[in-house]
């Protein structure tokens, strides 16, 4: 009698895209795509996307951290935010050339000491495993704390965009790129640029 073969588990893919469920993920990095998580920074009324527990979920999957919500709590969440800012501040403080603040880096330090997800050869293929929410949140830290104090902190950058509080890595060969993405602000930017010239022209 034949056995029934078991179906092999789907593994799990990372998402990709700059726009992934209502998140932009344009940085390069981690530690500076948290921070994208708060909408119209420099607005009046910026807008937090990660308003609830659930949306740090989406968050988390959204960034390749982890396969399905991990169903963050309050807590987690008002944490989650903590360190977003602090790593925001932080990176604005190294595009500026200024000290990074104590509190800040403390923060993060602490984050980025917590156990981490740990790699796992599964039956598979490469699997991982958490601690649950905290050692997603490490992850972000520690990729934060590799950014600030290596070589490509020189290469964070604020996007030119008009009213953009976006911050990313510029890996370009030139170290020229002047825009979180050329599909989003360097096109607004061009058009832009093409509507003055034909007002312009038109004088």
């Amino acid at each position: 009698m034949s056995r029934s073969k078991r179906p092999t588990p789907e593994p799990h893919v990372a998402p990709t895209g700059e726009l992934r469920d209502g998140f932009k993920f344009r940085s390069g990095r981690l530690a500076l795509d948290l921070p994208a998580s708060l909408a119209a920074r420099l607005k009046a009324e910026p807008r937090d996307l990660l308003a609830t527990p659930h949306d740090l979920g989406r968050w988390l999957v959204a960034a390749g951290l982890a396969a399905k919500d991990p169903k963050p709590s309050d807590e987690e969440l008002r944490q989650a935010r903590d360190l977003r800012e602090a790593l925001y501040r932080l990176a604005r403080a190294s595009v500026s050339g200024e000290d990074f603040d104590a509190k800040d880096r403390a923060l993060v330090n602490r984050w980025a000491a917590e156990p981490p997800p740990a790699p796992q050869l599964g039956s598979e293929g490469l699997t991982w495993t958490s601690g649950g929410v905290r050692s997603l949140l490490a992850a972000v830290a520690r990729d934060g704390v590799e950014l600030l104090g290596g070589p490509l902190a020189e290469r964070i950058r604020n996007c030119e965009g008009e009213g953009c509080a976006l911050l990313f890595v510029d890996t370009s060969r030139s170290g020229q790129r002047r825009w979180c993405s050329m599909s989003g602000c360097g096109n607004k930017a061009k058009v832009e640029e093409f509507r003055r010239r034909q007002r312009e022209d038109g004088r």
